[in-house]
């Protein structure tokens, strides 16, 4: 699922997940989550609706890049 427009990558050596927002084909960094509660708090920021569900639920609006979803270490 690589053209979804909330992109979290893959777990980086120090920890943590770099999530990007993919808007009119320009990507933005939103920071580096820790866990679910850090990109929850991303989507609020940026007045997505619904941020729980996005993340917590099966949606098709974010894409988990290499490893699994919600593991941040």
């Amino acid at each position: 699922m690589e053209h979804a427009p909330i992109l979290v990558h893959r777990v980086s050596p120090a920890g943590g997940r770099r999530v990007v927002i993919r808007i009119r084909g320009v990507d933005t960094v939103l920071g580096v989550a820790f866990s679910d509660a850090d990109l929850i708090g991303f989507l609020r920021r940026i007045e997505i609706p619904g941020p729980d569900e996005l993340v917590l639920g099966d949606s098709e609006v974010i894409a988990w890049q290499g490893g699994q979803p919600h593991q941040y270490e």
